[in-house]
């Protein structure tokens, strides 16, 4: 009976192993490590950033997103998928961070910490150190013409439940200022960033759909952490 039960074992084990999508009892997929890219397309720098932030896009652990900033449109041209709330969001944490000055590309890792957009070694350093804090598990699902979102813990006074909507990609020919004759790819680019209120731990909150082909959900500290996300 021994051996029957060790063979059961191994039987069970290979074909968990086989079978594509198996999970073991007790597994619990951890949050992203969320990365916003600070870009524009009229920046000659931010094209490199774009091609590392695609690679990032469909990679599992990882939520991606392409903030376009406004004040690159003075010159010469207005990147069709910026936004003043970009900008604002990039603002936000430069005064979060104490400092003055934004710049292009930036990338924010978890709400925590920076690197240059382009640097990949200092980014993929920044998403194998994993999540920057304690999780807060948040769902995001859809229901009739509208979403789902859910905060599944207690979360620290202050805490913001942002509603993100994105677009999977774009192929955008640039006609005029410093990426004139280029043809730039963007990936995960936000259309719209939104404030959920009235949410508490525990109870779903409805929410229309965001602009966007996509959506996804995060909870932030007030200092500016990623306490949770998820993309649905």
């Amino acid at each position: 009976m021994a051996r029957r039960g060790l063979l059961a074992c191994l039987i069970a084990l290979s074909t968990a192993l086989a079978w594509p999508g198996a999970a073991w009892p007790g597994a619990a997929a951890e949050r992203p490590v969320v990365v916003e890219l600070f870009t524009s397309q009229g920046c000659s720098s931010c094209p490199p950033a774009d091609a590392l932030l695609s690679t990032l896009a469909d990679r599992p652990g990882v939520l991606a997103l392409a903030f376009h900033v406004d004040y690159w449109n003075r010159l010469g041209w207005v990147d069709p998928f910026s936004g003043a709330w970009a900008t604002a969001r990039q603002n936000a944490y430069a005064a979060l961070w104490g400092s003055g000055q934004v710049y292009t590309p930036q990338a924010v890792i978890d709400g925590s910490r920076d690197a240059v957009g382009s640097d990949q070694a200092a980014l993929e350093a920044a998403i194998a150190a994993g999540p920057s804090g304690p999780s807060v598990p948040v769902t995001i699902a859809a229901a009739v013409d509208a979403l789902q979102v859910t905060v599944g813990g207690t979360a620290p006074a202050g805490a913001v439940l942002w509603l993100v909507g994105f677009d999977d990609r774009h192929e955008t020919p640039v006609r005029r200022g410093e990426n004139a004759g280029r043809t730039l790819v963007d990936r995960n680019v936000v259309r719209s960033l939104t404030r959920l209120d009235g949410w508490t731990p525990g109870a779903a909150v409805t929410a229309a759909r965001p602009a966007g082909d996509q959506a996804a959900v995060l909870l932030q500290a007030a200092d500016g952490h990623i306490l949770g996300a998820a993309r649905l």
